[in-house]
């Protein structure tokens, strides 16, 4: 028999998943167009509003595909998870109607002039509307943070008659994660542009190492990534430690710690934890680290998973690893940063094609990351669905197995088309010389047509 809450989880994850790539992406995406107009405004070089219209069309259609699967979630609360819904509307409806106002009915009203105002509006209201679709998926990002994180370490709420009631709207907006995740959020969602933009650009150096506008893509992107990187281990350093204060049990299971290490605890490199048996497997360890990193000290305890009830542990196996894909993708952009420091200082971050076959590779390690981080916030956060309040077992609503599978295999076939087919159109934009991107088709036209005159008078004399 299909457990009922297993399927909607797995239909949750694999929606959310989804949806999480387009704003990941877009954050950045928008912030860097911004900067490229600004560039070509002061400058007048047009290959800045080359790369413009480039990554413009890429937005575009990214931004799309992030809208209709985001309002696919939205209807999973209702369905899948009536009770939920029914105990934490009171917050959680409130602050998703305020990202609907303050950010999606921003970057919509100023999105039109973004991309079809640019010979229709002067210069000013073009760069503005710009700068307000940058500004209204920062405001996205901040609310649905302010939510997801208010689910992760609760605040600012009262229950009466079995449901949440609102006594302090600041103390829910800025709960106690809340800070730390927005900042390593937007910083993730920045990496991974700076990485998609350096893959895109890697590519074209490796075709032509003259293409002025991938010189320009490149040495941005690497520009970006050697300075966000390290300060993304920093704000996960203390994200780490907000989470040790606020959910001991997730960092247990992170670290792979089941028993609590007296005089120092050491870090697991690798291992295999084991839920039945209360144990990691094959660890391999190094004295002292885990609390040096955790606790900033050499002597600092860390409680096992063994310390807490089993019907409130997470799934250590899961967490861990996802935790470690994350980690290790983040020590890589670092040396992807490092890299491109010493190509520069050599003068050949244009001629060195290792560093532009890497940055190709890590083109897409940025959404990995955010999957392997997001899989380590959402699976640790287990069994709660808003920690400490409500249990995931009691947030389902009372919806048959076969339909729960039936309406995720409709969302599978959906997704494959609609989206392996928007995937494909920004892989093949991508592709394309982004020299020849401010050029209109009509232009090329024209252009085309020009030379053909011209070459049928010179016949005739």
């Amino acid at each position: 028999m299909l457990d009922p809450e297993i399927l909607a989880r797995v239909q949750f994850a694999f929606t959310m998943a989804f949806h999480i790539i387009f704003p990941s992406l877009t954050i950045g995406l928008a912030s860097f167009l911004l900067v490229l107009e600004a560039l070509w405004l002061r400058t007048g070089n047009d290959t800045y509003l080359s790369l413009y219209k480039f990554w413009t069309k890429i937005f575009a259609l990214a931004f799309g595909m992030g809208v209709v699967s985001g309002i696919v979630m939205s209807y999973q609360f209702g369905t899948n998870w009536g009770p939920f819904a029914k105990l934490s509307g009171p917050i959680i409806g409130p602050l998703m109607a305020y990202e609907v106002l303050t950010a999606f009915f921003l970057e919509a009203g100023f999105l039109g002039v973004m991309l079809f105002g640019l010979n229709r509006v002067g210069p000013k209201l073009h760069i503005t509307a710009t700068g307000m679709v940058a500004v209204g998926t920062l405001f996205s990002a901040f609310w649905i943070l302010s939510a997801n994180s208010w689910m992760q370490t609760p605040a600012g709420y009262s229950i009466e008659t079995g449901r949440l009631v609102v006594e302090s709207w600041f103390d829910v907006v800025f709960n106690p994660s809340f800070p730390y995740r927005l900042v390593h959020m937007v910083l993730a969602a920045y990496l991974t542009t700076a990485f998609v933009v350096a893959g895109v650009g890697g590519w074209h150096l490796l075709r032509n190492r003259e293409n002025a506008a991938a010189r320009i893509m490149f040495s941005m992107a690497m520009w970006l990534i050697t300075i966000l990187a390290p300060l993304q281990i920093l704000a996960g350093d203390m994200h780490g430690l907000n989470t040790l204060e606020q959910q001991p049990a997730k960092v247990a299971a992170m670290e792979g710690h089941f028993e609590t290490s007296k005089g120092g605890t050491p870090l697991i490199l690798f291992g295999w934890p084991d839920m039945k048996a209360g144990e990691t497997r094959y660890a391999v360890e190094i004295p002292y680290l885990g609390s040096i990193i955790l606790t900033h000290t050499l002597d600092g305890e860390i409680k096992g998973l063994n310390e807490f009830a089993p019907e409130d542990r997470p799934n250590a196996t899961i967490v861990f690893w996802s935790f470690r894909i994350m980690v290790g993708l983040g020590v890589l952009m670092l040396l992807a940063g490092i890299g491109s420091l010493w190509a520069r200082y050599r003068k050949t971050l244009f001629e060195c094609r290792w560093l532009h076959r890497f940055a190709f590779i890590m083109g897409p390690s940025g959404f990995i990351a955010i999957l392997a981080g997001w899989c380590t916030t959402e699976v640790g956060r287990q069994p709660w669905v808003i920690y400490g309040i409500l249990r995931t077992a009691d947030a389902g609503s009372p919806v048959s197995p076969v339909a729960i599978a039936g309406s995720t295999i409709a969302f599978f076939v959906a997704y494959a088309i609609v989206f392996g087919v928007g995937t494909a159109y920004i892989l093949r934009a991508m592709r394309q010389d982004p020299r020849h991107a401010h050029i209109a088709a009509g232009e090329i036209y024209r252009a085309d047509h020009a030379q053909i005159v011209d070459q049928l008078d010179s016949h005739k004399h």
